[in-house]
């Protein structure tokens, strides 16, 4: 009798297969070349590779024969293939025919040894790469070479420089290892990459609030000044660039959460309550100055643009980064020995007028020894505020202190709000 494990994977091997194969006839169902492979061919492959592998699991040398045989037989496919042409007129030379009928035969060999997710998993990875030819293609032609590149060098800083670099600290002004800054250069990158690649490519992204959003994962205080211009310069605008200015900020808290959380599990749980309660306030406002704004007169058009945001993994701003992140965990460790903790809040509310994330980062590593974790909440709620006034007044610059009027008076809100919980947190 069939035990019930050997049971399942052959019940997930024929299903898997089957699955393969209507995929596979129904992409090229248009199609008048006749292209081995399908809803019958796949599941004898797959049936065909799992019992060569039951003959010998350990060497696979029926299996590997077998393979041998198959890949004989498609190079003569492929040969004659190439002969023919395709609708623009050039030869066929596209390999997914031959990688589906290896990955049937496979199937059967990884169904019957390994966990069934991986079989699973392999599959549908297969049908969802077939399937979405189109879309994979259109997004090819749409992302510029450059774009590439910046993903190469975003995996040789992650995937290279990164387990090189010493996880033991350098110097004694500091306890930030190498790596740690590094690491803190990757996660907020790696964010706000994401963002600007919405920006950039999601045509949604301009617009609505989808770009006040987006921006606040990528830099509130850039997407204050881009929509305080819009605001100026169209007044169509006006609505969308008061509620998205709040909107930014609001999800700025939610950032910095998920950015401290990544480092620091114990300080995100205290910071938590009152991030999330500014984000929340700052989301009801957003919701407010949205539904109750003048709407625009009728026939006037939105002519909304994408934030011109730099790429975050540019070798410019990344350095500019890692700089900035040194330097403030030094003057970080300055401050406390100097003055205590009454230093690094001072030191909080002048950074508010730069980057804070070197300074919130070096707070959720470690890098100032010695501070309570409310303390070290409360420096990060300072630096948040001094970085909302410095909005609320590009906010009012920008946009000649009437069209977002209502969005700086906002900002200061947020931002005493944030001070006066920073003040009960620390028990001041």
């Amino acid at each position: 009798m069939i035990s019930a494990p050997s049971l399942t994977s052959a019940g997930l091997l024929l299903g898997l297969s089957f699955f393969l194969g209507l995929a596979f006839e129904d992409f090229f169902a248009r199609s008048d070349t006749k292209r081995p492979g399908g809803i019958r061919t796949f599941p004898l492959l797959a049936v065909v590779g799992g019992t060569l592998y039951l003959f010998d699991p350990t060497r696979f040398i029926p299996f590997t024969a077998g393979l041998l045989v198959l890949g004989g037989w498609l190079t003569i496919f492929y040969r004659e293939h190439v002969r023919q042409q395709d609708e623009t007129g050039e030869p066929n030379v596209g390999l997914v025919v031959l990688a589906l009928n290896v990955q049937a035969y496979v199937l059967g060999a990884i169904a019957l040894a390994l966990p069934p997710w991986v079989a699973v998993a392999t599959t549908v990875t297969a049908v969802l790469l077939l399937t979405g030819r189109e879309r994979l293609h259109a997004l090819a032609r749409r992302v510029e070479l450059k774009e590439i590149v910046t993903a190469g060098q975003f995996l040789i800083l992650t995937g290279i420089i990164l387990p090189l670099l010493p996880n033991t600290p350098v110097t004694t002004l500091t306890t930030i290892t190498p790596r740690q800054a590094w690491l803190a250069l990757v996660v907020v990158c790696t964010l706000s990459y994401a963002s600007y690649l919405a920006q950039r490519y999601w045509a949604a992204a301009a617009r609505g609030l989808w770009m006040a959003a987006l921006g606040g994962l990528y830099s509130s205080t850039a997407t204050t000044v881009v929509l305080a211009r819009q605001a100026t310069s169209n007044p169509s605008m006006r609505r969308n660039a008061q509620a998205g200015i709040t909107l930014a900020t609001a999800i700025m808290y939610l950032r910095i959460l998920a950015v401290v959380a990544f480092f620091n599990l114990a300080l995100a749980r205290v910071l938590a309550p009152s991030l999330c309660g500014l984000s929340v306030a700052g989301l009801v406002i957003c919701l407010l100055q949205y539904r109750f704004a003048p709407k625009p007169a009728l026939g006037a058009k939105s002519t909304a643009t994408p934030s011109a945001a730099v790429n975050p993994l540019e070798l410019g701003p990344a350095v500019l980064f890692a700089i900035l992140f040194i330097a403030v965990s030094f003057v970080s460790n300055w401050a406390k020995a100097q003055f205590g903790a009454s230093g690094i809040y001072t030191l909080a509310a002048i950074v508010g007028v730069t980057d804070i994330d070197p300074f919130v980062l070096n707070l959720a590593q470690g890098g100032t020894s010695g501070m309570s974790n409310d303390a070290l909440a409360a420096a990060v709620l300072i630096a948040a505020s001094s970085n909302n006034i410095l909005k609320a007044l590009y906010a009012a610059f920008f946009a000649g202190g009437r069209a977002t009027a209502t969005s700086a008076a906002v900002l200061v809100l947020l931002a005493a709000a944030g001070v006066g919980i920073a003040f009960v947190v620390a028990g001041l």
